[in-house]
C-alpha cells in the first residue's frame, strides 16, 4: 500500500512531539544523520569477480547463488550502482577493490597500477557527487601462494604483492584529490593455514617486514587514511591467521594507522559495536566492515538487528562520526543485487538516523544518577518511538522512495534491464 504526502507530514509531526517529550530536536537530527558518509562496496553487483581478468574467488572468498543479472562489465556495474544510489538517502561514497581495474586491452598487472587504470571509476565519482574508498585486492591471483601474499616465503610473492600495496595507495591519492576527500585504504589479507602451523612467529614477522615496506612512503594521511583488517579465519585457513584481531590491532597502533572492525570477522559471541569506543581511547580513526555473520558465513546482507542498531548507536552516542569510516561489506548472489544494495544501505541509513533521535541524553542522565531501573526503561521505550514515521519523511524529503515502493521499481529495473543480459 503506497503512503502519500499527507500521510507522511502527518506521521512525521506526530514523531516530531513524541521524540520533543524527550528533547530531541526532529530536523536535527535527521541533519546529523544525512551528513554521515556511508560507503557502498562496489562487489555485490557482480559476486567479488572484479574485471582485471582472474574471473573466479580464491583466498578463503566465496558467494553462493546464480540469481540472474549480474554486472559483467564496469559499464554494467556502474548502471546497477546507479540504480541502487536511487533507493537510497544521504551521504554516500564508493568502496572499489583493485580487481576493478579496466585495462581496456592492455598487458599490465596489479603490482603495475597507476590511476589510469581506474579513471573511468574517478569520472563517474565526479559526475555523481560521490566519494571513493579503496581496496588492494589480496586473492583471486596467479602470484597469490596459496592461500599467502605479503607472508609468502617466496620472496618474488611477497615483493609483487608488496609493489601492489604501495600502488594502491598512490591510486587513491589520486582519487582524493579528484574528489577533494580522503579515501580510506583496507588492507586485508587472507594469509594462514587450514591447520595447525609450527612457526607462528615467523609469518607473522615476514608481514610485518611487508607492511613496513608498504607504508614507508610519506604519504598524506589526511588524504589517505589506511588501515588494517583482521579475520578470525576463512575457508582453507581456519587454524591459523597471520593477520589476526591482535597483530593488526597492534601494528595500527604502533604505526599510526587505522584498523578495521568489520562485523563478520570474529568468534560468533563478539560484537565489534562492543569494541568501537575501546579501540578509540587507542587510535585516531577506525574503520568499519559492516556484514550480517550467519553461523561461519560472514557476508550476509545487512538486516536492521540489535547488533547493527548497536553499531551505529556506539558512533553517534559517542560523537564518533568524524572517527569512523563506515563502509558495508556483504555479498549474495541468491537475490537481486541491486536489491540486496538498496536493502543493505537503507537499513544503515535507518540505524544511523535511529541512533540520531534516541533520548541519549535522558538516558544517560539516569546513568550518571546511578538510576539504573529508569535507564533500562528508558533504553527499551527508545525502541518503540516512531523513528519509522520520521524516517518515511526523510526519504520523501531526499526525493528517494517511501517505504516499500522501491520494491516495485527495482522489480521493474530487473525485469527491464537485469533480465536481458
Amino acid at each position: 500500500m503506497s503512503i502519500n504526502e499527507k500521510q507522511i507530514e502527518k506521521g512525521f509531526e506526530y514523531a516530531k512531539e513524541r521524540y520533543a517529550a524527550y528533547g530531541v530536536d526532529t530536523n536535527a537530527a535527521i541533519e546529523r544523520a544525512d551528513a554521515i558518509a556511508v560507503s557502498m562496496h562496489c562487489w555485490q553487483g557482480d559476486d567479488v569477480i572484479g574485471f582485471d581478468g582472474t574471473g573466479e574467488l580464491s583466498g578463503g572468498i566465496a558467494t553462493t547463488g546464480s540469481y540472474p543479472g549480474r554486472a559483467r562489465t564496469p559499464g554494467e556495474l556502474r548502471q546497477d550502482i546507479n540504480a541502487a544510489l536511487s533507493f537510497i538517502p544521504g551521504k554516500t561514497k564508493l568502496n572499489l577493490h583493485a580487481s576493478y581495474a579496466e585495462k581496456n586491452g592492455k598487458t599490465i598487472d596489479r603490482d603495475a597500477y597507476t590511476i589510469e587504470q581506474f579513471s573511468g571509476w574517478l569520472d563517474w565519482a565526479k559526475e555523481n557527487g560521490l566519494g571513493l574508498d579503496f581496496n588492494p585486492t589480496y586473492f583471486s591471483h596467479p602470484m597469490m601462494d596459496g592461500d599467502f601474499s605479503l607472508a609468502s616465503l617466496k620472496e618474488d610473492v611477497r615483493k609483487f604483492w608488496i609493489e601492489h600495496g604501495k600502488r594502491c595507495r598512490e591510486i587513491a591519492l589520486e582519487f582524493a584529490k579528484g574528489l577533494n576527500q580522503p579515501c580510506a585504504v583496507n588492507y586485508w589479507m587472507p594469509d594462514g593455514f587450514k591447520d595447525t602451523c609450527a612457526d607462528t612467529r615467523y609469518y607473522r614477522e615476514l608481514m610485518t617486514r611487508s607492511l613496513d615496506e608498504i607504508f614507508a612512503a610519506p604519504i598524506d594521511k589526511e588524504l589517505v587514511p589506511c588501515s588494517l583488517e583482521s579475520k578470525l579465519f576463512g575457508m582453507g585457513v581456519e587454524s591459523y591467521t597471520v593477520a589476526s584481531h591482535e597483530f593488526s590491532l597492534g601494528y595500527a597502533i604502533r604505526n599510526n594507522l587505522f584498523y578495521t572492525l568489520d562485523s563478520g570477522h570474529f568468534h560468533p559471541t563478539e560484537y565489534i559495536s562492543a569494541k568501537i569506543s575501546a579501540v578509540l581511547c587507542y587510535l585516531d580513526k577506525i574503520l568499519l566492515h559492516v556484514s550480517r555473520g550467519v553461523r561461519w558465513d560472514s557476508d550476509h546482507v545487512i538486516a536492521l538487528d540489535d547488533e547493527l542498531q548497536r553499531i551505529m548507536d556506539e558512533i553517534l552516542w559517542n560523537g564518533f562520526e568524524s572517527r569512523v569510516f563506515i563502509g558495508l561489506d556483504f555479498f549474495d548472489a541468491s537475490i537481486n543485487r541491486v536489491m540486496a544494495w538498496a536493502i543493505g544501505m537503507r537499513n544503515a541509513r535507518k540505524a544511523i538516523l535511529s541512533a540520531a533521535l534516541a533520548p541519549i541524553e535522558a538516558i544517560r542522565k539516569a546513568e550518571r544518577e546511578e538510576d539504573f531501573s529508569s535507564r533500562l526503561a528508558l533504553l527499551e521505550e527508545r525502541k518503540t518511538l516512531p523513528s519509522g514515521a520520521v524516517w518515511d519523511y526523510y526519504c520523501h524529503t531526499k526525493g528517494v522512495p517511501v517505504g516499500e515502493n522501491w520494491i516495485k521499481q527495482a522489480k521493474t529495473y530487473e525485469r527491464d534491464v537485469l533480465s536481458k543480459r
